[in-house]
């Protein structure tokens, strides 16, 4: 709690100046039929969102941004050696529960959050998780960060990459 209030009045000391952040999002795992892949060996999207929108605000873009069809439990973890690690930061839906795995607090919510708080640089890279239970794993770089955010709505997407793949793969087909 301590530590949502201080990101709290560091937006409020930093609102004043919001910049824009252009990310790639890179599907790095999740269930894919071979032929898809196959066919989408890269699949990426390129979303700039202003510093001052929510980590939640970075997930419906995404799902958006993927031709997702069904809403589910997601996460974003910053730091780490990986997924999953136990050291990353984690940003979570309710983050006033603690983390089964680890027993720790999760960093903060993704209602709260904004993406100027997150401390990101350029060329640094972070996961979100969508979909506890067929585990779809994007990686996030950071690309640019500029001061100034221009027009337009944002989150925006600028750059497609390959099909977005089924969000639940029929496996009787593709086993035709």
């Amino acid at each position: 709690m301590a530590r949502l209030q201080t990101e709290r009045r560091t937006a409020r000391r930093t609102s004043g100046q919001v910049h824009l952040y252009t990310l790639d999002v890179f599907i790095i795992s999740g269930p894919i039929a071979k032929k898809f892949a196959k066919k989408n060996r890269v699949i990426s999207r390129t979303i700039q969102i202003r510093g001052d929108q929510t980590l939640e605000d970075l997930h419906y873009a995404i799902f958006d941004a993927l031709d997702r069809e069904d809403q589910h439990m997601f996460e974003f973890q910053l730091g780490g050696k990986g997924l999953m690690d136990p050291k990353a930061r984690r940003y979570v839906l309710h983050a006033d529960t603690n983390d089964l795995v680890s027993g720790r607090k999760p960093a903060g919510d993704v209602h709260d959050t904004t993406i100027q708080l997150l401390g990101l640089k350029v060329d640094e890279a972070f996961s979100y998780w969508f979909d506890f239970g067929d585990d779809w794993w994007h990686q996030i770089n950071v690309v640019a960060i500029e001061e100034k955010t221009g027009r337009g709505k944002f989150p925006k997407l600028t750059k497609r990459t390959g099909e977005s793949p089924p969000q639940y793969v029929d496996w009787d087909k593709e086993e035709e």
